[in-house]
Formats: C-alpha cells, sequence, structure tokens
C-alpha cells in the first residue's frame, strides 16, 4: 500500500514540480499519517479514499485538485482538538503554493477541506465536493464487521477522553448524521450507502 501512495502523490505532485521537492511532501505527509495516534485517519483511510475517487473520476470536474484535496484533509488531526481541518486546509495552501499550482485551485481546494469539518457542502451544487464528502464518508455504509472496525480504531484514535465523555459526544455526531434528510449527497452514494448507513449508526448508538 505503500509503495502505491508514494507512486501516486509521485504521480500527481512531479507534474508541478520536481521530485526532490515531491520527495519532500511525501516524507511530510507519510510522517504525519502514520503517528502512532492515527487508527483510523491515517494513509489506509488515504489509500481508500483515493482509490474511489479514480472510480467515479470521469464524474469530476478538477480531478486532480479533489486528489490533493484527498492527500491534505487530514493532514492535521488531533482528537483533542476542533480545529484540524481549518489547519489541513492552511497546511495544503502552503505546500500548493510552495509547486506553484494555480491559486484559484488552491483556494477551491481548501474549501474542499474545510467542507469535512461539518460534512457539509461548502460550494453548493458542486458534484467535486458532493463526491469528496461522500467518498469520506463512505465507511458509515460498510457492512457491519468493518463497521465495528472502524468504530473501534476511532475509539483509539479519543482514548484520552474516558467512557462517560466520550459516548456522550460520540451520541451526539451519529445522531446528527441521522438526523440530516440524506448522508449522502450523490445519487450513486445514496443507493448504495444510505440504508446500510443509517442501520450501522443506529446500532452503534444502541451499543453506546
Amino acid at each position: 500500500m505503500i509503495n502505491w501512495l508514494k507512486t501516486e502523490w509521485q504521480n500527481l505532485a512531479s507534474k508541478y514540480c520536481n521530485n526532490t521537492l515531491a520527495e519532500e511532501l511525501w516524507a511530510e505527509i507519510e510522517t504525519n499519517y502514520t503517528q502512532k495516534t492515527r487508527h483510523y485517519h491515517n494513509l489506509a483511510h488515504i489509500h481508500n479514499m483515493l482509490l474511489q475517487a479514480e472510480t467515479y473520476k470521469t464524474e469530476i470536474k478538477d480531478f486532480e485538485a479533489l486528489q490533493f484535496a484527498i492527500w491534505y484533509h487530514d493532514i492535521i488531526y488531533k482528537s483533542s482538538k476542533k480545529d484540524n481541518e481549518d489547519k489541513s486546509a492552511l497546511f495544503a495552501e502552503k505546500r500548493l503554493k510552495s509547486i506553484n499550482f494555480d491559486s484559484k485551485r488552491i483556494e477551491n481546494i481548501e474549501k474542499l477541506i474545510i467542507s469535512t469539518k461539518k460534512h457539509e457542502l461548502a460550494i453548493d451544487k458542486n458534484r467535486d465536493n458532493a463526491y469528496l464528502l461522500d467518498i469520506d464518508l463512505s465507511i458509515l455504509g460498510s457492512d457491519w464487521d468493518t463497521y465495528q472496525t472502524y468504530i473501534s480504531n476511532i475509539r483509539k484514535e479519543y482514548i484520552i477522553y474516558p467512557d462517560f465523555i466520550y459516548k456522550p459526544g460520540r451520541k451526539k455526531v451519529l445522531k446528527h448524521f441521522l438526523d440530516r434528510k440524506t448522508l449522502y449527497f450523490t445519487d450513486v452514494f445514496r443507493n448504495k450507502h444510505e440504508t446500510q448507513a443509517r442501520e450501522n449508526l443506529k446500532k452503534e448508538i444502541e451499543l453506546l
């Protein structure tokens, strides 16, 4: 997986910078996503998202911008903080400026990353934004065994919090999603994952 990810990154970044800088940026990405506190928001998550994005490539307007948004959307992640997405967006802006990526596209990437904070469209009726959010939350609609592994890994990331703090907070998040008209923004993800995702969320709430 690591080799595949490194190759994918180099293929993308080398279009805009030399191999040395691409290597430096990869090393930074790998270091951040392999921190020992990351049990879910890690390179496996990025790998999964990139593979899914490839599946819907023909539906996406600016595929490279979406790829960069995936790479950087969780680059900063601390379970004790509430500004991870804002910091990740700023981090992405600095790094993408260093490779002379187009400024308007960088602005779009920042909006895409920040939209993952509340999982709401930052750019109204934007298909790329919709696909990013749906891909990011596709885990919610996975089979129950996979979902159980996911919630176990999320709990490990929040291990600093005792159950009496974690459980009410987690329930609030899950109920927020259930209260939405739909969890997913694209027809393809709604058709594929919506029903299973709602079942999983309800089941997890019962277990908390």
